[in-house]
């Protein structure tokens, strides 16, 4: 029986507030940068079977809010009070998503029986492999991206299982780092089972056990009522990440979404196949995989803020993952900057919404700023570093009712900038600019928010810099209802020098002492016509140093005399704009335009479809075949209609009588 509406209002605040107590301990007690102070970690309790009925909403990542433990929990039969169990391999239940997010539960025992989890993961700076800080987009498969941890007790009934730990400390770069994150795991585990424990006594067992998932079908219940107010259709979207590999081909994201009354439908059939590169996403074709569920759970609290966020929400929706694709791939696929790719599925779940629902809803946020990562020797200690120093991220989408955010958004998770002098306290850096850049946001009735840049010097030789999830350098944010995309992203080395290098999504370097390093993230998109900003809007913005006297020209039709707008020429301007400007409800940058010119629609259907009939280890070698083969067309002999892309795999594929003998064996 249900219990009432009041008692589960307050019992769902003191659950919460038990989540938040948890992540409260991890933060103060973590040892390394990215966790105490970017605060990329988790908290939260769940079901007996794994369903988040809790979780805090101001500390922590904000990505996996509804992920299911069941698959892991129900690895072991025979807990006791006081385990503790860990995995931080994405192919052991798709529970962790790369190999630098540690995973814990801990069951929570009253009278004898489980009655609910802790649950919650920190992302590990380092876990060994291939390079420092564990993740590139150069690794191929799984086994270079550091030690795997399958599902296993790191405590047995209170007894910490030292051989696990040492196998641990021995593989990684950072031992005691790692090993005093994953203490501060453990005591806000402990501290979960306390609270839970406070609120069984106040509440009664009863009462809790049913609460809980009251609690996930009161957020279903929400969840689909919110539904049924938007338009049933079907709407198609989709984006691209810069390359598939290192110096590779894009790679391209395409979503079908269905609306059907109080249902929704992702078909992800069309993305690209699974990589040769660390950027594939391991959801092992679970239909309500929390990786694909992200963007849902911001677009429906965008639209509903009095949601619950729990596991209820996602039982709305449901995913089709091609197997052997970018969002579902096969083992060993390499899978450490998954995060990217997550970026850029939010971003076709964003658009696809964006028709659904345009005066409600966001243009497209930044992205394409990376997660740096410091190796090196610390010259005041002699101590050995690897360390993030900050997420270079970029700011949210221009909304119907005002300008995105500066400096921040959805797109990395919300995680906490780091301030500079932590910085160049642990890390033999100096900071020379940390702030937001001039001109990067898309210009709109309401713009985008500004992305921030990073630049600073380092002092030790051989240092390493890990730079993950470079991207934008090439598709950008897309603004919507006349708003204009937001600025590519930008990674310098030794800026305004006769030695300058740009390196592009290179996301590993060896530098030398005295070398200077600039990155800049994408900014994010606007919304509506920019000539309808108003004029003192856009000069306040030139003040502030967001937009510069040209830019106010160039976008806004605003033109600057002495620091004061020229009304006669701004209305001539602004009247030419206007009379310029096209009907497209979306605005994708010229590079995207470009692109698209070549790869169209019903040729990027005929590359997919024709992979989709292919082994899936042939399926990346044949499309970079196939990308060449067109790059290499005179303009002349392409089209837009699919038949030479299918002419062209064709005869790729005749090249290669093996496959016929692989088709044959896949069939038998």
């Amino acid at each position: 029986m249900a219990i009432d509406k009041v008692t589960l209002g307050i019992l769902a605040n003191h659950c919460a507030a038990a989540a938040e107590s948890m992540a409260f301990t991890l933060y103060r007690t973590a040892h390394s940068t990215f966790v105490k102070e970017t605060e990329d970690f988790t908290t939260g309790l769940t079901t007996p079977d794994g369903q988040t009925f809790a979780t805090p909403t101001d500390l922590g990542a904000t990505w996996f809010v509804g992920l299911n433990y069941g698959n892991v929990i129900k690895m072991f039969d025979d807990y006791q009070d006081g385990d503790i169990c860990m995995t931080n391999d994405p192919y052991s239940g798709y529970v962790c998503t790369h190999p630098p997010d540690m995973h814990l539960w801990k069951p929570i025992f009253h009278e004898g029986e489980v009655v609910c989890f802790a649950v919650g993961h920190v992302h590990n700076t380092d876990v060994g492999g291939a390079v420092p800080a564990s993740l590139s987009r150069t690794l191929t498969e799984v086994h270079q991206e550091g030690i795997r941890i399958p599902p296993t007790k790191l405590y047995s009934a209170g007894e910490l299982n030292q051989p696990v730990l040492d196998i641990i400390r021995t593989n990684v770069r950072v031992p005691d780092q790692n090993w005093g994150d994953l203490k501060a795991q453990v005591a806000a585990m402990n501290t979960g089972e306390r609270k839970v424990k406070e609120i069984i006594a106040r509440f009664g067992i009863e009462t809790f056990r049913q609460g809980i998932y009251d609690l996930l079908d009161y957020a279903e219940a929400q969840t689909r009522a919110l539904v049924r107010t938007l338009p049933d259709g079907v709407y198609r979207f989709a984006d691209y990440l810069d390359e598939d590999s290192a110096g590779g081909h894009p790679c391209r994201i395409a979503l079908k979404l269905t609306i059907e009354g109080d249902g929704i439908e992702f078909d992800f059939t069309g993305s690209d196949p699974q990589l040769e590169s660390s950027i594939n996403m391991p959801t092992g074709g679970d239909p309500r995989h929390i990786l694909m569920m992200v963007g849902l759970d911001y677009v429906l609290y965008s639209l509903d803020p009095s949601i619950l966020l729990n596991s209820g929400m996602t039982r709305v929706c449901h995913c089709i993952l091609p197997k052997g694709t970018i969002v579902n791939p096969e083992f060993p696929a390499a899978v450490g900057m998954r995060s990217l790719t997550e970026s850029r599925v939010m971003d076709v779940i964003f658009g696809a919404f964006a028709q659904v629902a345009p005066e409600r809803l966001p243009a497209c946020p930044a992205s394409g700023g990376p997660m740096m990562n410091v190796n090196s020797v610390d010259h005041r200690t002699g101590r050995r570093v690897v360390a993030s120093i900050d997420p270079i991220s970029g700011g949210a989408g221009g909304n119907p009712r005002e300008d995105g955010a500066d400096g921040s958004g959805a797109n990395s998770s919300f995680l906490k900038n780091t301030p500079v002098e932590i910085n160049e306290a642990e890390v033999p850096i100096r900071i020379l600019r940390y702030g937001l850049t001039c001109d990067s946001a898309g210009a709109g009735r309401y713009r985008g928010g500004a992305a921030t840049e990073l630049e600073f010097r380092v002092y030790a030789p051989n240092t390493k810099i890990t730079a993950r999830n470079r991207d934008r350098t090439r598709f950008r944010a897309w603004g919507i209802k006349g708003g204009r995309a937001g600025g590519p992203s930008e990674f310098l080395l030794n800026p305004g020098t006769n030695r300058e290098v740009n390196l592009g999504n290179t996301d590993i370097l060896t530098v030398a002492p005295g070398d200077v390093i600039k990155i800049a993230c994408g900014g994010a998109a606007g919304w509506g016509n920019p000539w309808e900003r108003p004029a003192k809007d856009v000069l306040l913005d030139v003040k502030r140093g967001f937009v510069s006297p040209a830019g106010a020209d160039r976008d806004y039709g605003v033109v600057l005399v002495d620091g004061t707008i020229d009304e006669t020429a701004t209305a001539r301007r602004r009247q030419e704009m206007q009379s310029a400007a096209g009907a497209a409800f979306f605005d994708f940058g010229r590079e995207r335009e470009a692109y698209e010119a070549v790869w169209t629609e019903a040729n990027y259907d005929a590359l997919t479809v024709g992979l989709a009939a292919l082994p899936t280890h042939w399926r990346f070698f044949i499309k970079g075949r196939v990308f060449d083969a067109v790059a290499g067309l005179d303009p002349a002999e392409q089209s837009g209609d699919g038949t030479v892309v299918s002419k062209i795999m064709d005869e790729v594929i005749a090249e290669y009588p093996q496959l016929a003998v692989t088709e044959n064996f896949m069939d038998s």
